[in-house]
């Protein structure tokens, strides 16, 4: 029985319920909302220079994270999609109420079995595009930042208290072979200075690759405890399910 929450925007109050969920934000905290735990992103810091961020919204309600990896083509997780709806983006924009470009998905692609998606846009952007990593740009006790829009609370519904600006955290890397909400392969961090909440979904984790020294990103947001613990689908993984749509 997996511990992680799912943290994507939108769900039913059932969800508080259920003992394993997505990083779907909104939800009622359950046990992190009855301790002492001070807001991390929830702590963390605000970004200053994230080109390749995209803040998901469904039917115009703020939801999940993402990041732009293409001119057409934006990555997110699986279940920040997989309900019916209207799915818009805001791409290049540290504000998710202002700035940057607005774009609509035309085609929902979901990973037929981990938390992955990609979502075509109506229109190409040009910019900086997230640099996907390989298996070599990212290791255990490694430092990797997360990045995402989601909650910066744990004592009330998440919905109330999601972050306007683009926040990010330190987190450490315990494994490169931990799982995801669905089951797929997953980098798994313990906290830093924070960690990732509902509607940071989606977002990205990046790693600065012992190899060459570039930052590439490596994760996307599937499930956290809210409190010291998060999973992220490894998109080291999955290269070849991403660059057969996306090609890259």
């Amino acid at each position: 029985m997996r511990f992680t929450r799912a943290l994507s925007a939108v769900v039913g109050a059932t969800t508080a319920l259920l003992s394993a969920f997505a990083l779907t934000a909104f939800a009622p905290t359950a046990s992190a909302q009855e301790t002492d735990i001070q807001p991390f992103i929830i702590g963390g810091g605000t970004a200053t220079n994230a080109p390749w961020a995209a803040r998901l919204f469904r039917n115009g309600q703020q939801n999940c994270s993402a990041t732009i990896i293409a001119p057409t083509w934006i990555l997110t997780a699986q279940h920040c999609v997989a309900g019916s709806g209207t799915y818009t983006f805001r791409v290049g924009s540290l504000d998710q109420t202002t700035g940057g470009t607005l774009v609509t998905a035309t085609q929902i692609i979901q990973h037929p079995s981990v938390d992955l998606a990609l979502a075509r846009i109506d229109r190409s952007v040009s910019g900086t595009y997230a640099p996907l990593g390989t298996t070599s740009a990212v290791a255990v006790n490694q430092t990797v930042q997360l990045y995402g829009w989601g909650a910066t609370c744990t004592n009330q519904s998440e919905i109330n208290c999601q972050s306007r600006y683009l926040k990010y955290a330190d987190t450490r890397v315990t494994s490169v072979n931990g799982r995801d909400y669905r089951g797929g392969i997953a980098i798994s961090v313990t906290r830093v200075n924070g960690i990732a909440a509902g509607g940071d979904s989606g977002g990205p984790m990046f790693a600065t690759s012992p190899v060459d020294g570039r930052r590439y990103q490596v994760g996307v947001a599937s499930t956290s405890d809210r409190a010291t613990r998060s999973n992220y689908t490894a998109v080291t993984r999955y290269r070849d399910w991403i660059r057969s749509y996306a090609g890259v």
